[in-house]
């Protein structure tokens, strides 16, 4: 299940879970839209991996129990912020590449 983390790992911007300018990449490394556009170029600086937006989680209990009531967001936040310039250094060698292709 996804952690749904609280905030950019970069710039420590809350992502509340119906945010839709959280993204997140397969290892759920979550960063806002903006720094995942500015300052990452959509490149996670902790796999290499692209990103995609994170989902949201109903809110409501629609159907089963598979809510963010029963299953709720983490609270743990995961401030790492990115060296700018050692991370545009590793993102050059493999921005150009389709992210299904790394």
């Amino acid at each position: 299940m996804l952690e749904l983390r609280p905030t950019c790992e970069n710039c420590d911007k809350a992502l509340p879970p119906a945010s839709i300018e959280a993204c997140i990449c397969s290892y759920e490394c979550t960063f806002c839209a903006s720094c995942v556009e500015v300052v990452l170029e959509n490149v996670c600086p902790n796999c290499g991996g692209g990103f995609t937006p994170r989902p949201i989680r109903p809110s409501k209990d629609l159907i089963g129990g598979n809510f963010l009531g029963r299953n709720p967001a983490k609270i743990e936040v995961k401030h790492r912020p990115v060296v700018a310039e050692v991370h545009a250094r590793f993102s050059a060698t493999i921005k150009g590449i389709a992210p299904e292709n790394r």
